[in-house]
């Protein structure tokens, strides 16, 4: 017998799986997200609905599509609600269970509803943005805001603010409280310093201008939380038996959770879902928990991913069974990325996060694909690690050598083997993978081009239009980093 589909009509059939599930649903939409991936309903969506069924924000969620792939089928076929189990430790204390999310209203694809999503500037109540574009969403492109749909995250937004701007006469408090999440350092005075040149490079008034700047808060934010991308098939199997319905936009997180806003009382006002939550901190400064997370947990996960996988393991639990990768693991963070990061860090509070950080890879119920932290590889190694590596030479001429061994593990794993319908593939035990980096066709050029390895290692080390820093002028790491270059990743040995 084949279980019923996660759906309003199922709540109906079903009351008991969530009681008053027809009042969430009501629920006015107070909020518009750009991005319908795993972490924004993992963490902020969790945050909303938890408020929701507390009576505390009482707001909905517009979700906007901003990719031209795939759709926004599944998502209608459920009505927007999801499930999501949440498994680990806390407190000492095995977690492990679900809740069904209600807080999306709405998913718009911006290619086909561009419209419908600048009609949702016109409502007065809807008054947060929230976004999560990836690491690379958050640039200046020579974009058209008038277009039907702008193609850059910060063009959308520009128009999306314009029509607000224009719909209420440029009123103070029609003012927005904007929230990125991508994991970019101050990505809330990034975003809004594109919005505003954008805003010049299209000649718009002087008065729209002012009330972006004096009326619309940008909020520098952290992210935290492990969700996995599509949980494989044993654990939907799994996880649908014991709920007794299938979801087909399941998604499975860790317990631990974390969303530090920068922002003052108003802010906070606007936020109040915070208050349902201690997870959601709202400070003036959140230096410190982005650096922590930035450098440790993200920073460990770029320099290792690549070097787990291409030692033929698949999944970062798999990394912290394994001896060799596992101790990898433990020391690059804690004796090589924890005592460089550029910040002014209570060395025991970095080792006690990193810890954390540790206990967290090792949750037994999550399955993170190591490939998928692969994405946007480039990107992540320079704005994860390379600050990290220069504060550490400005302290110390030692090798960091781990380090070199990640950095190197990354330059082979960015080897095409195979081009095909604008994708780019590497090879493992003679089975292709997926290099979905936008720097894939550049290392493409390099690595056909180079005479060796070593040459290409001391090509791409020195590009400084890559790193903005010539990598090769740091004492030994080049030579350690080509070391690593002739060495095999083969299973049991030592090398990795």
């Amino acid at each position: 017998m084949s279980l019923p589909q996660l759906s309003p009509q199922l709540l109906d059939q079903q009351p008991e799986l969530l009681p008053d599930y027809g009042k969430l649903l009501a629920l006015p939409e107070k909020i518009i997200q750009f991005g319908t991936g795993v972490l924004l309903r993992g963490l902020p969506d969790y945050f909303v609905n938890k408020a929701n069924a507390e009576g505390i924000f009482n707001g909905r969620i517009v979700v906007v599509k901003s990719t031209s792939t795939g759709g926004t089928d599944t998502f209608s076929e459920q009505q927007n609600i999801f499930s999501h189990s949440i498994r680990g430790i806390e407190n000492g204390q095995q977690i492990d269970e679900s809740v069904i999310n209600t807080s999306i209203s709405r998913t718009l694809a911006a290619a086909s509803d561009w419209l419908d999503i600048l009609e949702c500037a016109h409502n007065s109540q809807l008054n947060i943005v929230i976004s999560n574009t990836t690491e690379v969403g958050i640039q200046l492109v020579d974009d058209n805001i008038f277009a039907n749909p702008p193609s850059s995250f910060p063009g959308k937004l520009t128009a999306y603010l314009l029509e607000r701007y224009r719909a209420f006469n440029g009123a103070p408090e029609s003012g927005m409280v904007i929230i990125p999440t991508e994991l970019i350092v101050g990505n809330g005075p990034k975003l809004k310093a594109i919005v505003l040149e954008q805003a010049r490079r299209h000649d718009l008034d002087e008065a729209f201008v002012e009330w972006l700047e004096k009326h619309n808060h940008f909020c520098s934010s952290l992210v935290d939380r492990i969700v996995p991308g599509k949980p494989d098939a044993e654990t939907i199997e799994a996880l649908s038996e014991k709920q007794g319905f299938r979801d087909d936009l399941l998604i499975v997180s860790e317990v631990y959770r974390l969303w530090a806003i920068e922002g003052g009382q108003h802010v906070r006002d606007v936020l109040s879902f915070a208050q349902a939550d201690k997870g959601v901190v709202i400070e003036p400064n959140i230096d410190l928990f982005r650096e922590l997370k930035l450098r440790l947990l993200n920073g460990t996960h770029t320099l290792a991913s690549g070097l787990a996988f291409l030692h033929g393991l698949d999944t970062v639990r798999e990394a912290m069974e394994n001896a060799e990768t596992a101790q990898f693991i433990a020391d690059v963070m804690l004796k090589e990325l924890a005592p460089s990061i550029p910040y002014d860090v209570d060395p025991a509070q970095a080792q006690e996060f990193g810890n954390q950080v540790l206990d967290r890879f090792r949750n037994p119920f999550i399955r993170h694909q190591l490939i998928d932290i692969t994405v946007q590889y480039t990107a992540k190694m320079k704005m994860r690690n390379i600050p990290t590596l220069l504060n550490h030479y400005q302290k110390s001429e030692e090798v960091p050598a781990l380090f070199a061994k990640g950095f190197a593990a990354f330059l082979r794993f960015m080897k095409p083997v195979m081009h095909k319908d604008n994708a780019y593939y590497g090879e493992r035990d003679g089975q292709p993978y997926s290099i979905r980096c936008d720097a894939a066709a550049y290392f493409d050029e390099k690595w056909k081009n180079a005479a060796s390895p070593v040459d290409l290692a001391q090509q791409v080390l020195s590009d400084v239009s890559l790193w903005d820093t010539d990598l090769t002028l740091l004492p030994g790491f080049a030579d350690a980093v080509k070391g690593y270059m002739t060495e095999p990743v083969v299973t049991g040995t030592s090398t990795l």
